[in-house]
């Protein structure tokens, strides 16, 4: 399996993060968080959208998230909506 982590900046209608790696874990989506940070250099008012992966929800995301001011926006459990973006 691989999994891949990406960021989609909507407002620009682009991918601004992107991660691949063989395991789930806090680091890949952390990873794909920091460069998508790198990229967008005006980050007031931004909300962050995510399904309720743990990886989501873990305490080192959701810190670094609130070091940026970020504003989190999870989805409800099950709701097919979550990942409609994407």
């Amino acid at each position: 399996f691989v999994y891949v982590a990406f960021v989609i900046d909507v407002y620009a209608r682009s991918i601004v993060g992107c991660r691949v790696a063989t395991s789930m874990r806090t680091a890949l989506v952390l990873d794909a968080l920091e460069q998508a940070l790198w990229a967008r250099k005006h980050r007031q008012g931004l909300i962050h959208h995510s399904d309720r992966g743990s990886q989501y929800l873990s305490i080192r995301y959701t810190e670094r998230m609130a070091d940026e001011g970020i504003n989190a926006s999870v989805g409800t459990t099950g709701d097919s909506y979550d990942n409609a973006l994407a």
